[in-house]
Parts: structure tokens; C-alpha cells; sequence
């Protein structure tokens, strides 16, 4: 009689455990940001029946005793959304082996990732797209960007993660593509620790040859030691408000002074490494559950450290002619060496008290980037001359997020409460930048011809430093009220709000002599700049922050949002989850006024629209094991900020320099979807879906080539842009029990999981369109083709994952490919034709292996990744002319890991 009450009621605790909150909380599908509204209470993947049913569950509870549950279970938690999306778990993520999201998201279907871990969804680009960290959103630190890189974000500090890509009112405004939401690591259910350590191998960089600096003595760390810190003089240069430059305030000698308290030979002194060291990690990991009396206490922390080496043999061209025939006009071969240094920790305490639920949420991770650069090549400006080109920098990217999400729920009523607070900064410190000319013919300077020179500002030779300091600040902050008003009606309403704050200053300077001699110009870039040099030949320093357009800018974005939602049953089989979203916004970006001149001649960027934003999603379920989806959804797209500033940025990625256009406007879309799923097994389906966009000035990225035919991109609004396509998603497993009797095939199957997704676009620019430039209407059809395609849209993208797996123990080996056709990094400049890369296809090969040593248990991993050894290329074709703005070879990488868990 004592028994059959208490399994009765652990029924009724497994059932509520499986409730849309345990949903949100444990697979990372909907998150805070976007409560579950849901009329099912969906299981999770593996504890659901294989086939979806619904019916009555009668549990004998003694004499006169009867206990019923009602309940209906999914076998997907994909299905069980109200919206289309896409769930990568722990496990998926397990199975790519990627060491950072960005990675695995890749494999996601429509999804490809560009350059620095920007996620394209759909062939829109990065910014079409939001990221979320457990429902909050996210500061960047790239000065180009306003959205977070997901490179950034180690895959072990990551639990799962949702890509939505139909709207819902839920969601913030800007929702071109889909939204990313990252959910951290929760409670853990029992104590653990982990120790974690790798190594790898790259092909194209490991004990081959490379370039590097000294720095610092703790630049392997990813912190510098302060010798990269601005000196005292130089700071109070900055601080007296005066550009630095002779006649401002500053004589000769102050100048001097300042050059000689520059770090010299550890910044400027390039060292050849014929053998680039091996790559490596370590990370520990660990957690705890303490119970309470009325619920229980988690704790999880985890701290982690990579460090990775690339070496990348480039081809770099420009042309100035329409058709690109002829010489280049520029081509260097240029040697570049990454040591990328990436450390996180992370912090969680949960706390549960019945239906409660109370997260806080503390990240840090720094990103550190150390970069070697040394060219050799020609300038058509310069006929007859050899140049090189040497560059070191050091880049510092870094973010910290703390938040907090309550889940609190009453009966009917259910309240999420979030708040958070994340800081992003990135700094640049002396960015230092050589150039040396070689006579190729003989001269009365320099008899022999074959000797590089830098005169410092003459016509044979320059040097460069800069100082960039960007900081950004986030907070957010939000609640949501649902309330469920009949068994199959659930109604949500809610208010969001985020302010955005911006600072970003890049102070940049060249080294100035004249008559230097012969036997002076020749020197090394550190004697060239020694103490001893600065004084006998009066070097100077001339700011040249205000030719780089404006040297400083305050940004900022601030937005409410509220928002009204209803999900019901229409009728049997059939759900509609329908809302709209009132959403204000205001951005502005102004210079700063760093010189005390009164003004500039850059115009501030001053944007406050409000909008109203429906979405509707109707879901028919056509069968017992098959539902239709239609979607239809407005939309916006704001420029970034940094696009909207006049600054020169150097990406270090691309090697090209940046200038924004403050007179760009917001984009507005509407989107439309149809979408068949079939779940014909536990964990199997198979999707297909159409897809349909219309853009209002799409912003878009184009390039020019300066006099001193350096290409430099901006960005301008387009007309109008359409954008269509379809996808198919099968997911598959075939047990293996039946080809042998042998234990070992015994619980092992085979995994099938592939993906394509076939886009087009093509941006519409008719008699009259026009674009503003700088505050000047100009022709659109100067900047863009009609029926051109949008910059970062692939034809085709094909994921294929082949694997083997057992379900009793780990033990995994999959095959993964990718592919993506080319896709439009820029258009062309002056009618040019545009700038196309080719990310081609990728195969890697991933085997993970536990084991048990002394009651322990341990994961081996060994990843072997671009085994068809792709190239990279940025490149222009015309007819047979072919422009190459970056070309190299994309090293096969090997690593071999290990993790033992106690």
C-alpha cells in the first residue's frame, strides 16, 4: 500500500519535469528571451515514445484509488516548437569536434560562417542575424561589426544551442536570417571535475617557416606584461586635446622625447621561425549540486586556454582597369603569422525551489590575436621598383557578461524575469607598419641598385604606428508575463529593453625625416628608429589621425520593445502561435571632437524609427508523424556602427581597410515560409522547406581604390533586394545488430545526417534609384547591377555527416563535409566585376573514444580537419583576366585530445 502512492507520484514528477520550462532550461530551445509558450508539454528527445501518441495512463492507487495521466509525447523537441528551428545539444556539438561554436554551427542546415565566426543564415549575412546568450543579447568587440563573432565562444563553455529562423514577436526586431541563442552549461545533477589538454599539427604552418615578434614576456598568455601600454608622454599628448605634429603645441624635441619612450625593437623587429611551434589547450571544467531544504543549489565553473598558430602564404593583387587586363595594379606575396591566444572562464549558480528557477550567468573571455606580416612586391605607381611591406600588431579582444534569469511559475501564470550587464573592449596597440623600396636599376644614391631603402616619408619608403581603443558597454533587461487561459490557449505578453554604448579612438602616426642618408636608410626598422637616429637626423612625428577621417566616436543604441502573443489549437492538429511587436530604436554615431577645432566635417548619424513588427505561424499536423508549417513575418535590419562612421579600420583578417557611411539608413523585410516535416522515427526526420524575402535598402558593401591604389570598402544602401530559395534536412540511423553476431556491432548504428540548401538573390536597381554617399544623392546604379546577387549569399550549401556510433558506451567516428559555392564579398570598384570568394569543400574526419583507467573515465578525440587541402580565394574574373585580392593554401590540421573526468 506504501509503495504504489510514491511511484505515483514520481510519474506525476517525471511528467512536470518534461514541462516547457525544463524544456527551455536543459536543450536551450526557447530561452528566457523567448519564453515557451506551448499547448503540449513536449519530452525530451530521449525520453520519448517512439511514435507520437496521446491518451490515458491508469496507475491502480489502491481499493478505492485510481490515478489518470494525460499526456501526449514528441519525439523531437524540434517538432515540438511552435517556430522553425534548429537545436544543436551537447551531444551534436560533441560529434563536429569543433573547439568554438562558430564551428559546429556550420553544419547547421542554411547555415555557413564567414570569416572570423560570423554566422550567414540563408545566404543573409551577419548582420541579418542575432546572437543571444541564454536570452540576452551580446556586445561586440569588432569595430566592424556590431554583432558578436561566435568564434569566440570555446565550445566548453557551451551546453546547446537554438537557431530560430522564423520569426516571432518574442524576439528582437532584427531578425533578417534567424537568431542564435547560445545557452551556457546549467546545474550539474551529480558532482564532477574534468581536466582537459591538446595538441595539434597544421600542415601549412606547423615547423615550417613563419614570422613573429618578441612583444612581451607573457604574450603566450594572451596579456600582454604593459610594455605595450601607451607611454606617460604619449598619454599626455593624447590628453592635451592638440593634433601631434610640430607647431601644434609641440616642438621638435617633445617630439623626440615622445618617439623615445616608444617600445622599440620588441615591436618593431621581425624574427623569422622556420619551425612555428605546435598548437595546444588545456581547460578544466567543474560542478556540484547542494541540496536545500526546499529545492537544490548548482554550481559550475570552467576555465580554459588555446593556443594556435597560422601561417598563410598570400597572393594579394587590385587592378584599376574595368576589364582587369594588363599588370596589376598592385601584387605583393606576403607571409602572414597568426598566434591566436583564446582564455575563458565561466561561473553558473542555479537555484531551484520547486517550480522556481533562478539562474546567474558569468562569462570572461579574452581573445588575443598576435600578427606577423612581411611582403614583397610591386606598385605600378612605382615602375621598376621592388616593394616590402613588413607589419606587426597585436589585437585584444575581450568580453565580460554577468546576468540573471528568474523563471518563476504560479499555477496558470507563468513570470520570466532577465537582466543583464556585458562589456566588450578591443584594443590595437602599436600597430606598426614599414615599407622599404629597392631601385631595381643602379642611381647615383645607390650605385649597387639592389639594396631596400626607407627614406621616411620621401618617395622610397615609409613607417606607421597606431594606437586603436575600442570599449562598449550593454545592458539589458526584460520580463515576460504568460498566462495560460484554457488547456490549449496560452497568451504572452512582454517588455524588452537594451541600451548600447560605444566609445571607439584610433590615433595614427607616421615617422617623418628628410636628406636621411644612404647608409641610415638601409637599417632595420629598429635602428631606422633608434634613439640614437631620432636625434642625429631630427625624425619626427606627424599625426595623421584626421586624413584617416574621424580619429574618434561616441555610438549608441537604445531600444524599447513590447510585445503581445498568442498561441492556441484551432482545432484538433492544427496550432497558430501569433503576435506582434512594437519595437522603437534609436542609433546614433557622432564624432568626437578630439582637437577642439569646433566641429567636424563628418557628419553625425542620428536614426529614431519605431516600428511595427506581426508574425504568424500556423502549424498543421497532416498526420500522425507529419506537419506543415507557414510562417509570414516583418522584420529590420539596422546598419552597424561601425559602418556608419568614416574611420579607417584595417581588418587583419582580410588585409583591407574599411570607411563607413553615415547617411545609411534601416533595411525592413518581409519574410514567408512553407515547411513539410516528417519525424518517421525517435531522433529521425526528414524537412523541406521554401523560402521567400524582400528587402527595403539592403546594405551592402562595396570597394574603391585610393590614389594610392589601396582598396578600401564602404558600404551604401541598395534599392531593393529579393531573396528565395529551399533547404531539405534527412536525418537517419541504421542499427548494425544484424550484420554480425559479434558483441561489438551489437549496440553500434550508423548515423546519416546531410543538408542543402539551394538561394538566390539578386538586388533590383531601376531607372532613377538612388543612394546617399557622405550626405551626397547619388545614382544607385553607379554602386550596384541590378540583378546582382546580395554580398555573402552561396548558391548551394551541402552538409554531409557520416558516422558511426555506439549507444552504449562513447564511442563515435564521423566523416563531415561542407561545401559552399562562391559568394559576393564586395562589388567591384568603378564598374569593376565584383569580388568573389570561393570557400570551396572541406571534409574532416572526427573519432571519440571513452575509456575506463582506474575507475575513471576518459575521452580521447582526434580530429583531422580539411583533408582535401582547399585553397582560399578572394578573387575578380573577367573572361580570362583574373584578379586575386587574396589567395593561400588552407592547411590540413591535426589534434589529438584527451579528458579525464573524476
Amino acid at each position: 500500500m506504501t509503495k504504489r502512492p510514491i511511484f505515483a507520484s514520481l510519474l506525476l514528477l517525471s511528467s512536470a519535469l518534461v514541462a516547457p520550462a525544463a524544456l527551455a532550461q536543459d536543450t536551450g530551445a526557447p530561452a528566457p528571451d523567448a519564453p515557451p509558450v506551448t499547448t503540449e508539454a513536449p519530452a525530451a528527445d530521449d525520453a520519448a515514445a517512439e511514435d507520437d501518441e496521446q491518451g490515458d495512463v491508469s496507475i491502480p492507487g489502491g481499493a478505492d484509488q485510481e490515478i489518470v495521466v494525460t499526456g501526449r509525447f514528441t519525439p523531437n523537441v524540434v517538432r515540438a516548437t511552435p517556430e522553425v528551428v534548429s537545436v544543436l545539444s551537447s551531444a551534436d556539438i560533441a560529434r563536429t569536434g569543433e573547439g568554438d561554436i562558430s564551428g559546429s554551427l556550420q553544419r547547421v542546415t542554411g547555415l555557413s560562417v564567414v570569416g572570423g565566426g560570423f554566422v550567414y543564415v540563408r545566404g543573409l549575412g551577419d548582420r541579418y542575424s542575432l546572437a543571444l546568450l541564454n536570452g540576452s543579447p551580446l556586445p561586440s568587440p569588432e569595430p566592424l561589426k556590431r554583432v558578436v563573432p561566435l568564434d569566440i565562444f570555446p565550445s566548453n563553455v557551451i551546453d546547446s544551442t537554438l537557431v530560430q529562423k522564423s520569426y516571432s514577436a518574442n524576439f528582437p526586431g532584427e531578425f533578417g536570417g534567424g537568431v542564435i541563442n547560445l545557452t551556457t552549461k546549467a546545474i550539474p545533477r551529480e558532482p564532477f571535475i574534468t581536466f582537459s589538454g591538446g595538441i595539434g599539427w597544421d600542415s601549412e604552418t606547423t615547423n615550417q617557416l613563419g614570422y613573429t615578434y618578441y612583444g612581451s614576456d607573457t604574450d603566450g598568455t594572451g596579456f600582454d606584461d604593459g610594455s605595450r601600454d601607451v607611454p606617460s608622454l604619449l598619454k599626455a599628448a593624447f590628453a592635451s586635446g592638440k593634433p601631434i605634429l610640430e607647431g601644434a603645441d609641440f616642438s621638435q624635441e617633445d617630439l623626440e622625447f615622445i618617439q623615445m619612450e616608444l617600445v622599440n625593437s620588441d615591436t618593431t623587429l621581425l624574427q623569422q621561425n622556420d619551425h612555428i611551434p605546435v598548437n595546444w589547450s588545456a581547460g578544466i571544467t567543474g560542478g556540484t549540486t547542494i541540496p536545500l531544504a526546499n529545492g537544490e543549489l548548482g554550481i559550475i565553473a570552467t576555465a580554459g586556454i588555446s593556443n594556435k598558430w597560422r601561417t598563410r602564404d598570400t597572393l594579394q593583387q587590385t587592378s584599376l582597369n574595368q576589364d582587369l587586363s594588363g599588370d596589376p595594379q598592385t601584387s605583393y606575396n606576403r607571409v602572414i603569422t597568426d598566434n591566436r591566444i583564446v582564455v575563458n572562464a565561466l561561473l553558473g549558480l542555479g537555484l531551484e525551489i520547486g517550480e522556481h528557477k533562478l539562474r546567474w550567468t558569468n562569462l570572461f573571455i579574452r581573445d588575443t590575436l598576435k600578427q606577423a606580416r612581411l611582403g614583397l612586391g610591386t606598385d605600378a605607381n612605382q615602375v621598376g621598383r621592388d616593394i616590402m611591406k613588413q607589419d606587426t600588431a597585436w589585437y585584444e579582444r575581450q568580453l565580460i557578461n554577468t546576468q540573471f534569469v528568474g523563471e518563476f511559475h504560479f499555477d496558470a501564470l507563468k513570470v520570466d524575469l532577465r537582466g543583464a550587464y556585458a562589456n566588450s573592449q578591443r584594443e590595437a596597440p602599436y600597430e606598426r607598419g614599414f615599407t622599404y623600396v629597392r631601385t631595381n636599376l643602379p642611381t647615383d644614391q645607390d650605385p649597387t641598385g639592389n639594396k631596400f631603402v626607407n627614406d621616411l616619408g620621401g618617395n622610397r619608403g615609409d613607417a606607421t604606428i597606431a594606437f586603436s581603443d575600442l570599449n562598449e558597454d550593454l545592458w539589458s533587461g526584460g520580463v515576460d508575463l504568460s498566462y495560460e487561459l484554457a488547456p490549449q490557449i496560452t497568451a504572452t505578453v512582454g517588455y524588452a529593453y537594451s541600451d548600447t554604448s560605444r566609445t571607439a579612438v584610433r590615433r595614427a602616426f607616421q615617422f617623418r625625416a628628410s636628406g636621411l642618408p644612404v647608409p641610415v636608410t638601409q637599417l632595420r626598422p629598429d635602428y631606422l628608429l633608434s634613439d640614437a637616429s631620432i636625434q642625429l637626423y631630427d625624425i619626427t612625428l606627424v599625426e595623421t589621425s584626421a586624413q584617416d577621417g574621424t580619429a574618434a566616436f561616441d555610438a549608441g543604441l537604445t531600444t524599447h520593445a513590447g510585445y503581445a502573443q498568442l498561441q492556441a489549437e484551432i482545432v484538433s492538429g492544427m496550432n497558430v502561435n501569433v503576435g506582434v511587436r512594437y519595437e522603437d530604436g534609436k542609433q546614433t554615431v557622432v564624432p568626437i571632437d578630439l582637437f577642439g577645432t569646433g566641429g567636424s566635417a563628418i557628419a553625425a548619424t542620428n536614426i529614431n524609427n519605431d516600428y511595427w513588427l506581426p508574425a504568424v505561424t500556423l502549424t498543421w499536423e497532416v498526420a500522425p508523424d507529419m506537419q506543415l508549417r507557414l510562417n509570414a513575418s516583418n522584420t529590420i535590419a539596422r546598419p552597424q556602427f561601425r559602418e556608419l562612421i568614416a574611420q579607417i579600420y584595417q581588418d587583419p583578417e582580410s588585409n583591407r581597410q574599411f570607411r563607413g557611411n553615415p547617411s545609411l539608413a534601416d533595411s525592413e523585410l518581409w519574410n514567408s515560409e512553407l515547411r513539410y516535416e516528417w519525424y518517421f522515427a525517435k531522433d529521425q526526420r526528414f524537412t523541406a522547406a521554401g523560402f521567400f524575402k524582400k528587402i527595403e535598402n539592403p546594405i551592402e558593401a562595396y570597394t574603391s581604390l585610393s590614389t594610392d591604389s589601396i582598396a578600401n570598402t564602404s558600404f551604401a544602401n541598395a534599392p531593393k533586394a529579393l531573396l528565395y530559395g529551399g533547404e531539405v534536412e534527412v536525418q537517419k540511423y541504421f542499427a548494425l545488430d544484424t550484420l554480425s553476431d559479434s558483441a561489438f556491432w551489437a549496440s553500434r548504428r550508423l548515423v546519416l545526417i546531410g543538408n542543402y540548401t539551394y538561394t538566390k538573390s539578386e538586388i533590383q536597381v531601376g531607372a532613377g534609384d538612388t543612394t546617399v554617399i557622405n550626405g551626397v544623392v547619388q545614382d544607385a546604379s553607379n554602386f550596384f547591377f541590378d540583378g546582382a546577387p546580395l554580398t555573402g549569399q552561396s548558391d548551394h550549401l551541402v552538409n554531409v555527416q557520416i558516422g558511426l556510433e555506439d549507444q552504449d558506451n562513447l564511442s563515435q567516428q564521423t566523416l563531415l563535409l561542407t561545401y559552399a559555392s562562391p559568394r559576393v564579398t564586395s562589388r567591384g570598384p568603378s564598374g569593376q566585376p565584383d569580388i568573389r570568394e570561393k570557400p570551396g569543400i572541406s571534409l574532416d574526419f572526427v573519432a571519440r573514444q571513452g575509456i575506463s583507467l582506474l575507475d575513471k573515465e576518459i575521452e580521447l578525440k582526434f580530429e583531422a580537419r580539411n583533408l582535401t587541402g582547399r585553397n582560399y580565394e578572394e578573387v575578380q574574373t573577367s573572361g580570362d583576366n583574373r584578379i586575386f585580392l587574396n589567395r593561400y593554401k588552407l592547411g590540413r590540421t591535426f589534434s589529438l585530445s584527451a579528458s579525464l573526468k573524476f
